[in-house]
């Protein structure tokens, strides 16, 4: 099954770098971080950075008492729209804000061996509903072991969070967002880079898209979340500016991220059982083996309808959807160098045009990516 490839898009010039992240459509409501025309790259960018390090600070109690795993789940996911805006303005922040990306990967690194338990477990207790009593019992032992994990795997999640490294990363954040704020503007504006920074994104995924074959490794598609997830966080950034085709096109692409994090979770915990069933602990019956065996093929039927029902979701993204945010990019680049053009022979206030629909848009936040223990 290869994916169906749409027609070849004409290739822009590259702006500079391109990584992803969410931004202004998440400005502090107090005004302090407004956007217009003039404001740069860098500004929204530490905009963005200080929403963000206001809901680290939301979710990590909730995510160390591990009373409800959507507090991971979100801090996790907070980590990761870090990590999206230092790789997606990597060339326009501080450098102390660049040197600061690597921590948050092994900030990630914890905190998903954690997640990747809840999980699992959810699954296993949602497979586990429909079976009989009988068979409920023999998945006991194994429910136990994975307990077991989680357990070690938030004990791990707790320490990384105290280390020393961790605490000097969320110190370097705030005191260089606190530093910088209301500075950058007049250099790099964003209404010019951001344009391009999606293109880019979009590219790289559709690169990767076209490189998948019916078998394809689990790396392979993981690349495709993962393009995916970049293209839609540096939406989600530009949100104020692109307005009503952004909007239609978030909502494919988190379509198109619930089959690819359905076929993640299962492979991850199909190869979870495997290395369990390799090296099977004492205590486990012949029963719970068997049960176990069962799973593993109830996580490759997932794995497979999600590689036969992902061209549908992939021609949503790129159709239409795409044609109509590419043709909105277009025009914002063109209108902020036209601008650009003018403020430079005479500076009259020129404001963001945007039509009442798109206002209304760009005035939300980021919907909080509240993806349930389902996979």
């Amino acid at each position: 099954m290869k994916l169906p490839t749409d027609p070849p898009e004409p290739e822009q010039i590259d702006a500079g770098s391109a990584d992803p992240t969410p931004a202004v459509a998440g400005a502090p409501a107090d005004g302090a971080d407004a956007f217009d025309l003039t404001t740069s790259a860098p500004a929204m960018a530490l905009a963005e950075l200080r929403r963000l390090l206001a809901a680290w600070r939301r979710h990590e109690p909730g995510a160390r008492l591990g009373e409800d795993p959507e507090e991971l789940h979100q801090l996790r996911v907070t980590a990761r729209r870090i990590d999206a805006t230092l790789g997606l303005f990597r060339r326009q922040l501080p450098a102390a804000l660049v040197r600061a990306r690597k921590p948050t990967k092994a900030i990630l690194r914890s905190l998903g061996a954690a997640r990747d338990l809840d999980v699992q477990l959810s699954e296993l207790a949602r497979y586990c509903a429909h079976l009989p009593e009988e068979e409920r019992a023999a998945a006991e032992p194994l429910r136990a072991l994975l307990e077991r994990e989680r357990s070690r795997a938030r004990s791990r999640m707790v320490r990384s969070l105290d280390a020393e490294p961790t605490r000097r990363w969320l110190e370097t954040l705030t005191q260089a967002t606190n530093a910088e704020r209301g500075a950058g503007n007049g250099a790099d504006p964003a209404m010019v880079v951001m344009p391009e920074r999606v293109r880019r994104r979009f590219r790289k995924l559709r690169k990767s898209v076209r490189k998948l074959r019916p078998k394809s490794s689990m790396e392979d598609y993981h690349l495709v979340r993962r393009r995916a997830k970049q293209l839609r966080y540096a939406t989600e950034c530009g949100a104020v500016m692109f307005g009503k085709p952004a909007n239609d096109m978030l909502k494919a692409l988190r379509r198109m991220q619930d089959k690819l994090g359905a076929h993640q979770d299962a492979c991850m915990a199909q190869n979870r059982l495997a290395a369990i069933a390799a090296h099977p602990p004492s205590d486990l019956p012949p029963t719970t083996l068997f049960l176990m065996g069962r799973l593993a093929e109830h996580y490759a039927q997932v794995t497979g309808e999600t590689r036969r029902t992902l061209a549908r979701s992939w021609r949503k993204v790129r159709g239409r959807r795409w044609k109509a945010l590419r043709a909105r990019l277009g025009a914002l680049h063109d209108s902020a160098e036209t601008a650009s053009d003018t403020l430079a022979a005479a500076p009259p206030a020129v404001s963001v045009d945007l039509t009442p629909s798109e206002a209304t848009f760009a005035g939300q936040p980021p919907e909080p990516e509240t993806r349930p223990l389902k996979h």
